[in-house]
C-alpha cells in the first residue's frame, strides 16, 4: 500500500495566530464554549483526519491582556468530544510533572473506553517555574529530572493499562462470575519516583494503551520519545532542520528495539490559505499588524531568559543570550527561536510577527495548491510522516483545509478519502498493545 499521510488538527482557541481573537469575526470567548470546539471537531472529521489535539498546562501564561487566557481540561473537553463524533482520534496533553500515574491512567483508559478506542496522551514534563509553585515547589525540577520521572511515569502507566487481562472480565450470569481474579496483576511498582501497589480500577480499553505522543525536541525529549512515543509532535523552520530530526529520532529507535515505521513525526506547519497567494498573505499581515508589541516583546524576553530592556523592535537579538546549556525550560524552542532569527537576521519586530503565527512552528501562506504542495514536498523527502495542522484562525482556517487542501492531497493518492478504521492507533496503522502481564494459571 502507498504510503499516506497523517493529519492532525492541532486545536488552539480561536486560532494559533495570537492576534486572531481580534478579527471582526472571532468571539474572544470561543475557547470556553463547548459547541465551539464540537464543531471544530465535526469540521477536523469530515476531512478524515487523524485525531484532534489539545494543548494544556497547568499554569496560567502570562498576562490575560495577551490573548484568551484560560482553558476548559483537556481530557473533559474529548470526553464531550467523543459524543460529538465517530471516528476521529482525540489527543490531550497532561502534565508527568504535576501528575500521578494512577490518577492519570484511569482518566485516559477511561476516555478510551467512552471513545470506543481514540484515545491519545500527549506526554508533557511541563517547564517554568511558575506551573511548579502551583505545586507545592519553589522552582521548577531540573531539566533531566523532569524527563527521569516522565519515563518513569509513562512505565508505571504501562503496568496499569497492563493491570487487567483483555479477558479479565467475565460477565457469567449463569455461574455468577463477573470477572477472573487471576487475570487481575497488581502494578506493584517501586521506583525513583513512584510507588504503585494495585491494580488499575477500570478494565483494559480498547487499544490496550492509549497512543502515546511526545512533544519536546530537546535530548531528553528525543530519547523519550524513542523508548515510548507512538507519535512525535515537532516544530522545524527549515527542510534541512526536519530531514535531520527526522533521521535522528527513526535512528534512535531503531537503537531501542523499535520500528520506526511505527513512531510517527508530525511536525507543525500553520497554513494561512487564500485563493491566491496575494490574498493569503493579505490574512498573514492583517493578523500580524493586530500583534501587541508590548505583549509580544515580554513574551519573546521570558523565553530568551532577558530583561524585556535588552530587546530593541527594530534591531536584531542582542549577541549576547544565554546557551542552551544555561536553559531548564523548552530548550528546543530557545534554540529554535534564536536560530531562526539569527539565520535570517530578523529584527525583534520581524521576530515577533514570526512567532506570533505559530510559536516557532513553520508558517505557510499561500493557496491550497501551494499549500499541499509545501506538505508533499516535506513528506517526499524524508521530513515528516505527516503535519500537525494549526489553523491561525478558527473554525475558518480548518474548513479552509479540510474543504480545499485536503482534496488535493486525496487525488494525489496521499490522505485517506474515507475512514477504513475506529481506533487512533488503526488510523496511525499501529498494532495494539498485547499486554505485557499474563496470569500464570
Amino acid at each position: 500500500m502507498t504510503r499516506q499521510l497523517h493529519l492532525n488538527a492541532f486545536l488552539m482557541t480561536v486560532g494559533h495566530h495570537e492576534a486572531a481573537w481580534r478579527l471582526p469575526e472571532s468571539d474572544p470567548f470561543a475557547h470556553l464554549d463547548v459547541q465551539h470546539y464540537v464543531r471544530l471537531a465535526r469540521i477536523a472529521e469530515r476531512g478524515k483526519l487523524d485525531s484532534l489535539f489539545l494543548a494544556d498546562s497547568p499554569v496560567l501564561w502570562n498576562s490575560v491582556g495577551h490573548r484568551p487566557s484560560g482553558g476548559l481540561e483537556p481530557t473533559v473537553l474529548l470526553t464531550a468530544l467523543a459524543g460529538a463524533t465517530e471516528r476521529i482520534g482525540l489527543i490531550a496533553t497532561a502534565s508527568t510533572s504535576y501528575n500521578e500515574p494512577y490518577n492519570l491512567a484511569r482518566r485516559f483508559a477511561s476516555l478510551d473506553h467512552v471513545s470506543g478506542g481514540r484515545a491519545g496522551w500527549n506526554v508533557v514534563t511541563t517547564a517554568g517555574p511558575d506551573a511548579a509553585r502551583n505545586f507545592n515547589l519553589d522552582d521548577q525540577p531540573a531539566h533531566r529530572d523532569r524527563y527521569a520521572r516522565a519515563a518513569e511515569f509513562v512505565d508505571v502507566s504501562r503496568k496499569l493499562w497492563d493491570s487487567w487481562e483483555d479477558d479479565a472480565a467475565l460477565g457469567d450470569k449463569a455461574n455468577g462470575v463477573w470477572g477472573d481474579d487471576t487475570k487481575i496483576h497488581p502494578a506493584g511498582h517501586t521506583g525513583e519516583y513512584f510507588q504503585v501497589a494495585g491494580a488499575l480500577n477500570v478494565p483494559r480499553s480498547p487499544q490496550g494503551h492509549p497512543l502515546l505522543v511526545q512533544a519536546g525536541s530537546s535530548e531528553d525529549g528525543k530519547a523519550l520519545a524513542a523508548r515510548y512515543a507512538d507519535a512525535v509532535f515537532t516544530a522545524q523552520q527549515t527542510l534541512e532542520d526536519a530531514q535531520a530530526f527526522y533521521a535522528d529520532l527513526k535512528r534512535r529507535a531503531l537503537a531501542e528495539g523499535r520500528d520506526p515505521d511505527t513512531v510517527k513525526i508530525l511536525p507543525g506547519i500553520v497554513p494561512a490559505i487564500g485563493s491566491t497567494q496575494a490574498e493569503a498573505l493579505a490574512l498573514e499581515e492583517e493578523l500580524e499588524q493586530l500583534i501587541k508589541p508590548e505583549y509580544a516583546l515580554r513574551q519573546l524576553a521570558q523565553t530568551l531568559k532577558l530583561d524585556p530592556s535588552a530587546l530593541h523592535l527594530d534591531r536584531e537579538l542582542p549577541d549576547d543570550l544565554p546557551d542552551e546549556d544555561e536553559i531548564e525550560a523548552a530548550k528546543s524552542r530557545y534554540t529554535l527561536i534564536v536560530e531562526l532569527a539569527r539565520r535570517e537576521r530578523l529584527t525583534v519586530r520581524q521576530l515577533i510577527g514570526r512567532l506570533g503565527g505559530g510559536r516557532g512552528h513553520r508558517t505557510f501562506a499561500g493557496t491550497p495548491e501551494q499549500v499541499a504542495d509545501a506538505i508533499q514536498h516535506w513528506f517526499d523527502n524524508g521530513a515528516a510522516d505527516g503535519f500537525n495542522i494549526m489553523a491561525p484562525v478558527l473554525p475558518s482556517g480548518l474548513e479552509v483545509f479540510v474543504d480545499q487542501v485536503v482534496p488535493i492531497l486525496q487525488r494525489r493518492g496521499l490522505f485517506r478519502t474515507e475512514y477504513t478504521t475506529r481506533t487512533l492507533r488503526d488510523h496511525y496503522g499501529l498494532p495494539r498493545p498485547a499486554g505485557v502481564l499474563k496470569s500464570s494459571a
